[in-house]
């Protein structure tokens, strides 16, 4: 995922106070999967006001293409 996807999923888990219901992922499960992904849209953003291009290019590294290194859509 992306900063700007993770965001938005975020806004998703707390839009709805019965998102996870049907998944059988209580209220509590919802507000902590929203604060991951609100963390890691966060992470994305700071990390493109670096204040070095060498910065940039570490997160550019860690991040992968994709904006998450490692993830499976």
């Amino acid at each position: 995922m992306t900063g700007p996807e993770h965001y938005h999923e975020a806004q998703l888990l707390l839009a709805d106070p019965n998102y996870g219901e049907p998944k059988g992922i209580g209220r509590g499960e919802t507000i902590a999967a929203a604060l991951v992904h609100a963390t890691l849209a966060l992470a994305a953003a700071t990390a493109l006001t670096a204040d070095s291009p060498q910065d940039v290019q570490a997160w550019q590294r860690v991040a992968g293409a994709d904006g998450v290194a490692g993830a499976t859509g």
